[in-house]
């Protein structure tokens, strides 16, 4: 039996705690937007979970590093994650914390099997269209210019962005909020892909199988009807050598019974 290496150990083992810790921060960074009369103690407590999740991903990192048996090929395999530590370290701004996160929990969803992935694929879309509306409100509900002032026209412009449908009625006027648009529209036009190309790959892997199936029972029906040609073919033979003995033992009978 194959030893699993340790860093795969290591990710199979973190990555549930890791998706939680991904919510939480996803919690943190909503309630100082979405509660606009939030106090100082709370956005500071807000502020001190989301770098603490960031941490926490930041030291599994390392973690998965120092496990790797070739660690220069694990940074080179994962430029992502790398980009996704260092992000908030050269400028510590909320935004880019928020772009790190989503990175390494997209990362870490990959090693999930196919049925997993798709499920973690949806939620990534739902939570890319949370992040996303929740940041445009933040960057754009105080431009004199915006028009996107409330947490319903956020969402409501985030989906229609993810959908590439824009419908012009919402739009960001801040160039901070043009470069989370054109995140969010790439973003979404691959997520959205990679769930059409999962289902897609679920219908065909199901008409697979019923096709094997349908030609393992062809197979089964051939085997059975050579078989019983086979069958008649044995009794045939039996039956043509049967009537010979017969008949030979008919004869004797006749000739030994000599008229009188």
């Amino acid at each position: 039996m194959k030893e699993i290496p340790a860093r795969v150990r290591w990710e199979l083992r973190t990555q549930r705690p890791l998706l939680a810790l991904a919510l939480l921060f996803g919690v943190a960074y909503a309630l100082p937007i979405v509660m606009t009369d939030a106090n100082g103690a709370l956005t500071r407590a807000c502020t001190l979970v989301e770098w603490v999740v960031w941490g926490l991903f930041a030291a599994d990192y390392a973690v998965r590093l120092v496990l790797a048996r070739a660690r220069w090929q694990f940074v080179r395999t994962h430029p992502l994650d790398l980009l996704a530590v260092l992000l908030p370290m050269v400028a510590p701004l909320r935004l880019l914390r928020v772009v790190a996160t989503l990175l390494l929990v997209g990362q870490r969803a990959r090693i999930a099997s196919q049925i997993r992935l798709t499920t973690y694929v949806v939620g990534s879309v739902a939570g890319l269209m949370m992040f996303g509306s929740l940041a445009v409100l933040e960057v754009e509900r105080d431009s004199p210019d915006g028009n996107i002032k409330t947490l319903g026209d956020a969402v409501w412009w985030s989906f229609t962005t993810m959908t590439t449908v824009g419908y012009g009625d919402l739009s960001p006027t801040t160039g901070l909020g043009r470069l989370l648009a054109i995140g969010l529209m790439l973003s979404g036009i691959a997520l959205l892909g990679l769930i059409t190309a999962n289902i897609a790959t679920w219908f065909i892997s199901r008409f697979e199988q019923e096709s094997a199936g349908e030609k393992r029972q062809t197979a089964a029906i051939e085997l059975l009807t050579e078989e019983v040609r086979a069958l008649r073919a044995e009794v045939g033979r039996l039956s043509g050598a049967a009537l010979p003995a017969q008949e030979r033992e008919s004869d004797g009978t006749t000739a030994g019974r000599a008229p009188a």
